[in-house]
């Protein structure tokens, strides 16, 4: 079973790894009737609700869990971004991208016309 936020708390994303589970919380709490609730903590007890689940409710839970998945895919690929330009920049290399937007430098002004952070002339912001 998929577990909506693991892949957030993997990225210490503590914040959006809170509203990912809260959110699949509620999504199950409207999807499973309240009568179908178990008694016990018994494997079978738990497992009983979701055996006859319609199918709005498998389709409500299976786009939570989907797009929890591309959410921190998309915040691992920034994360990477971010990481791989600072070492870039570190290197000594001359940001041709600004290290706070990501947006193209133009060499000749000392700040990004985009974002205006200033960049000092041995690539450090």
């Amino acid at each position: 079973m998929f577990v909506p936020g693991l892949g957030h708390l993997y990225l210490r994303l503590w914040g959006r790894a809170a509203l990912w589970a809260g959110l699949t919380a509620l999504g199950l709490v409207l999807a499973v009737p309240g009568e179908n609730w178990p008694d016990s903590l018994s494997t079978e007890a738990l497992l009983a609700p979701f055996q006859s689940l319609p199918f709005e409710s498998i389709v409500l839970l299976s786009g939570v869990l989907a797009l929890c998945i591309v959410d921190v895919y998309l915040m691992a690929l920034r994360r990477n971004e971010l990481l791989e330009r600072s070492e870039r920049v570190a290197a000594g290399e001359s940001p041709q991208q600004c290290p706070n937007c990501g947006k193209e430098l133009d060499q000749d002004i000392d700040f990004c016309h985009w974002c205006t952070t200033e960049i000092r002339a041995d690539g450090d912001e």
